[in-house]
């Protein structure tokens, strides 16, 4: 008996033990809260140039940790940029360039025909998220999705947990029940919310304030375990729906000479900004904020066409805006916390793009990843920069496609390569050079000047998309008259 007695003993202190270990484990491993803002623009926060919107907590997230001043988004729209972020390859890779629901059926009725692409991420993709979860990682999505059908949502791309995402790019409205009617003429269709129980209590509850409750719930339940978060908020794109209250304050701010002018537009970035807050005080709560990473973006350049015609944002000093690959299309602003490691009021001007976070996640967890999925990466990892801001990567070359039109730009590729950017427009086959160093708001045109060094890039981008067989427009047919 005394035998048997001192076998259970030890049993039950291998167990206590294991269990210590694999505590003590998880404890060790880093935390990721990823926040994807919408159509958030380079100079949208005010840590970063506006002079009417506020956003005092993200502004200290940044003084907190590190800001970069020459941060890209994958692609000039939404699609391509998250598909980037989920597997570190590039929108022409992926053969994912616009939008899921304008992916199938491009326009006729333009000088070129955009090519099909692929509406949903494919599911032999490898996402960040497969990684971190076959690594014993919770993994949490909350909020748009934008990658596909329901057969492609984010619980069959290695999220545990998801709320709030569809194929859709938007919400038809920001307040509960978040149901109703998006487009116009035969395009109309009814949008919604998954998950939401119309019959609620939550009479004039706003969407950003939800997404943030279902995020802190995640939060909580995952605090024990090592966690992925990817908060991706709808705002701050149309419908422009600010709360009232809000709304009317900034109105009362708006002054001759501000670039920014709407108020509602305003009033989303500050009940955004009050919910980045929220997010932070939970990680604290929680007891995971020195163990968590935290990463700030967003998935394109801001807005600047009108909604319920009122101008929604401006870029400047930056040129175009939403869709265009000029500067205020693609430029937007990143802030990446790791504590005990960025250096407090950090800034790195290196050129980064939304393709570098697979590796660098992967990094930052002391993952190998999927080695076959590794060879087709073409993002580069940011831990050497996150830790010396002066540090420069192996890379001076950044690339873009969009062939496809939208209310800023024809089909269109650039280059940016060191200083110098070039994009090409394919409905005339003509190029722009710019010297973005001495020429920020890409105004003067330095194509005849400089016409070695347009060739050497044209060259390059024609190079680059050969080798990722870029997806690309084509003329429409001549109509002979019989």
């Amino acid at each position: 008996m005394k035998a048997r007695f001192s076998s259970v003993a030890h049993i039950v202190a291998f167990l206590i033990g294991s269990i210590c270990s694999a505590n003590a484990e998880n404890h060790s491993k880093l935390n990721f809260v990823v926040i994807m803002v919408d159509d958030m623009g380079w100079t949208d926060l005010s840590g970063y140039g506006s002079n009417l919107h506020k956003t005092p907590h993200i502004d200290g997230l940044a003084a907190n940790g590190m800001k970069f001043t020459n941060a890209y988004a994958s692609a000039s729209i939404c699609t391509p940029t998250r598909a980037a972020f989920m597997t570190g390859k590039s929108p022409a890779k992926l053969k994912m360039t616009i939008w899921h629901e304008a992916s199938g059926n491009p326009p006729q009725n333009r000088q070129l025909i955009p090519p099909v692409v692929k509406g949903s991420l494919p599911h032999e993709e490898v996402t960040i998220a497969e990684i971190l979860r076959e690594a014993g990682y919770r993994t949490g999505h909350v909020g748009k999705w934008h990658l596909g059908l329901a057969s492609h949502y984010p619980e069959t791309q290695g999220f545990d947990y998801s709320f709030g995402g569809t194929f859709w790019g938007a919400p038809a409205t920001f307040y509960f029940p978040y149901r109703g009617t998006w487009g116009t003429g035969k395009n109309i269709h009814p949008r919604y919310i998954p998950g939401i129980d119309p019959n609620e209590p939550r009479e004039n509850e706003h969407l950003t304030d939800r997404l943030t409750d279902e995020a802190m719930g995640f939060l909580e339940n995952a605090k024990n375990d090592p966690f992925f978060l990817y908060l991706s908020y709808y705002t701050v794109h149309t419908p422009i729906e600010g709360k009232p209250e809000l709304a009317e304050k900034y109105q009362g701010q708006v002054r001759d000479g501000m670039e920014h002018k709407n108020a509602h537009y305003a009033a989303m970035h500050e009940t955004l900004d009050d919910n980045v807050a929220r997010i932070l005080g939970k990680l604290e709560d929680t007891g995971v904020a020195d163990r968590t990473v935290i990463v700030f973006t967003s998935d394109n350049g801001g807005f600047i066409n009108d909604y319920k015609g009122e101008k929604v944002t401006s870029n400047v000093p930056l040129r175009s805006g939403k869709g265009s690959l000029y500067e205020g299309g693609i430029r937007v602003p990143l802030i990446v916390y790791w504590p005990g490691v960025t250096k407090p009021g950090s800034q790195s001007d290196h050129p980064v793009i939304t393709a570098d976070f697979y590796p660098t996640l992967l990094e930052l967890a002391k993952l190998k990843g999927n080695e076959n999925h590794n060879k087709e990466v073409e993002g580069h990892s940011l831990v050497d920069l996150l830790k010396a801001p002066k540090l420069s990567l192996d890379r001076r070359t950044l690339y873009w496609h969009y062939p496809h039109y939208y209310q800023t730009t024809t089909p269109v590729s650039a280059i940016r390569h060191d200083n110098w950017k070039l994009l090409e427009f394919f409905e005339e086959g003509n190029l722009e050079l710019y010297d973005l160093e001495n020429d920020l708001g890409e105004e003067n045109n330095l194509v005849e000047s400089r016409k070695d060094l347009a060739d050497l890039l044209h060259a390059k981008l024609q190079n680059w998309r050969a080798e990722t067989k870029a997806p690309m427009p084509r003329f429409k047919p001549l109509m002979l008259n019989k």
